[in-house]
Formats: structure tokens, sequence, C-alpha cells
């Protein structure tokens, strides 16, 4: 048996955070434990957890510092209350029959102690160090996380170090809302971000037309307003596919438009290239006759497919939602966005004939109530999920 632990407890210098390892004498775990008490790391020395000196607790418990111990002032902490917390938690916990009494003589723990050398109220060491522990081990022993709340939570949380989240688009989510900031001007394009409510529906695209008037650095711009959003470049990427992916990569998007009607070649290396560096490509198939046989052209499918009606055929060209399912077809990962003149009345048509994204842009950038107009189409795709998420350990 070998299980794995770990958990955040606390704030400010005192904040505890412990990783740890049960299992078995006999198995990896004791081998690990053995080792430990053997071969010994300058300023990051194991020890035993006791309650009080010559009172180890049970299961046998190795303390391993995190922070290189530098000073006597950071092994009194160490020593003392962070030693003294991981025992009477593992003491407590056999108490409470989180670990079963029959095996306080079989199995070993191993606990990995991050102790800020600023941290000096030794109380609260103690009390986050103890309520750390616990928690690490209530979650090895029960298999936390399982892999549905991995899913759930990947995509939404803020690491509290990074201070941002990096969102993906999972399928199990869609429909999506894709607003696209087309107008060619930033102060507004920044003006209509602040006025967007936050969601786990929405997309923000850096059009064409902006990006043509300020180049590819105008992503760093949007991610000075918005770091946590999901933004598209909308190069339409017609020749050197790799080159541009790696443009769009190194201003910080997450998903990069090209153009169908480029030559398969172009395209073939302009998904490989997001591909490789983790980013999601995007075809644009406007004025492409048939997506369809576009599609069995490439060596391998986007990430989502675009059909898209242009501006200025909105009065001649039909819309080509029937192709939605049979693209879907070719491959039932890749998502499909549908564009060009979607707004309240048409959205949901394109959501009932099976669209993954829905692209707006005039709807939204140019309303005299963005955050209004958002909400509105958020209602056809099925409400905002940070507004019902329940956290649950």
């Amino acid at each position: 048996m070998f299980k794995i632990g770990e958990a955040l407890v606390g704030s400010g210098n005192e904040v505890a955070h412990v990783d740890l390892m049960i299992g078995e004498k006999e198995g990896v775990v004791g081998e690990a434990f053995a080792n430990g008490l053997t071969q010994l790391s300058r300023g990051h020395t194991p020890l035993l957890s006791v309650i009080r000196p010559n009172l180890p607790a049970k299961p046998y418990t190795l303390v391993v510092p995190k922070v290189t111990v530098q000073a006597m002032e950071d092994a009194k902490k160490i020593f003392g209350p962070a030693q003294a917390a991981v025992a009477k938690a593992i003491a407590d916990s056999v108490e409470e029959e989180t670990i079963p009494a029959d095996k306080v003589e079989d199995w070993v723990v191993i606990v990995s102690v991050f102790i800020h050398p600023e941290a000096i109220d030794y109380r609260m060491i103690y009390q986050y160090n103890y309520g750390a522990t616990k928690l690490a081990l209530k979650r090895a022993l029960s298999d936390y996380p399982n892999v549905d709340k991995i899913k759930f939570d990947k995509d939404r949380a803020v690491h509290p170090i990074m201070g941002f989240k990096v969102p993906r688009l999972p399928e199990w989510n869609t429909p999506y809302l894709q607003i696209a900031l087309d107008i060619p001007d930033i102060e507004r394009i920044k003006k209509v971000i602040q006025q967007i409510p936050k969601s786990d529906k929405i997309i923000l695209e850096a059009g064409t037309p902006l990006i043509k008037r300020y180049g590819s650095q105008v992503i760093k711009e949007i991610r000075e307003v918005t770091k946590s959003d999901f933004v598209i470049a909308d190069l339409k990427t017609l020749d050197v596919g790799q080159v541009e992916v790696d443009l769009a990569y190194d201003e910080g998007a997450d998903a990069v438009v090209s153009s169908g009607l480029a030559a398969p070649e172009v395209l073939d290396k302009f998904i490989y290239e997001a591909h490789r560096l983790g980013i999601y490509a995007i075809v644009d198939t406007m004025n492409v006759e048939d997506p369809v046989a576009l599609l069995k052209e490439l060596k391998d499918v986007p990430d989502i497919l675009i059909l898209h009606r242009c501006v200025d055929a909105e009065g001649r060209q039909e819309q080509r939602w029937h192709l939605i399912k049979e693209l879907k077809k070719t491959n039932p990962k890749m998502m499909v966005a549908v564009a060009g003149g979607i707004d309240f009345q048409t959205a949901p048509d394109a959501i009932k004939e099976g669209a993954d994204i829905i692209i707006v842009g005039r709807s939204i950038t140019q309303s005299r109530d963005v955050e209004g107009s958002v909400r509105q189409f958020l209602d056809f795709i099925g409400g905002d999920i940070d507004l019902k998420r329940v956290h649950v350990e």
C-alpha cells in the first residue's frame, strides 16, 4: 500500500504546506523511510515525530523540512511546533480511526513540511501544521482528489502564488461564448473587457483588425486587463503557419486562428506547431467551399473549426450550420464554432444545430450595455458556472 496526500492550511508566514506519503514498512514507503533516516542531507535533516521527548507517534512518522534549515532559530521551529504538530495529528488520526488501529505497527508515514524562515508564532506554526497533516492524511487514505474533481477544477483553479488561472476549453462545458474584439482601438477594447462579467463560458478574441493595427503584441495589452481569460489571436494565417503560431504563442495567446484558404501544407504545419506548444489550433473556413473535404486533406484535425460567414456578405451568403454534425463526425473531439452576424435571435438556433462556440462581435462590443448583452447570451448557452460553483473537498 502506497498513498499520497497534500494540504495547504493557514496564511501569512506561518502557513503550512504538507506533502505526505503513507504505506507499509515492507514496501516503497518503508524503504524511503529508512533512507531518510540513514542518508542525511545538510539543512534538510529528517526527524521522527514525537508528541514529547521519548514518546513517538505511531505509525512511526518521519518529518522532512522542505526549506533549508540554516540557523538554530529555524531548527527550533522544526524540532518544536512542527514536529509536535505532525506527531499529534498522527496520534489523533489513530484515535479517530482515520488510521486503522491494526495498522499502526505495519505502516510508516513521511511528512514533508514547509516552515517559512520568517515565521515567528509557534502557536500558529503548530496549529496550521496539525491541521495540514490531518487533512493530507485523510486525503491520502481516501484517494482525494478523484479524476472528476480534477477535471472540474483544473481550468478554474487559481494558484495562490501565480495569481491567475490558465483555462482550457473542456468539451463537457460547451457551448461557449466567444467575444470578437474587432474594434481597432485598444483603449475602447480595454473598456469593453472591463465590463464583461467573469464566466467559465467566455472566450476573448483579439480580432484581425485589432491585430493588424497594433501587431500581435496587442495580446499582451489585453493580458494587462485580464490575466485569466482564454484569449485567441485571430491571425487568419495564410502562409508560414509555424512562424505565425510562434508569434501568437510568444505574446501569450491560448489559441491561434488560420484561414482555411491556406494550402494544406501550411495548415499541417500550423496545427502541428500549435499542438507542440500546447495551444489550440483553429481553422476559419470563411469562403472555403467544402469544409468537410478540407479536413480530409489534413494530417491532423484542428481543435476548433469555424463556420464563418463574412460581415460584408451577410446579406447574400447563407449560414452553413447544417454542416456542424457532419464536421463533428470527422473527429468527435473537434469543436465547431459559428460566426458571422450572430445575435440574440440567431444564437439559440446555432446552439440547437450543435455549435460548440458562438462568436459574437458587434452585438456585444457596440452595445450600450456590454455586461447586460453578455449575460443575455450566457442565458442562451447555459448560464454562468462561476455563480453556481460549490466547492466540495
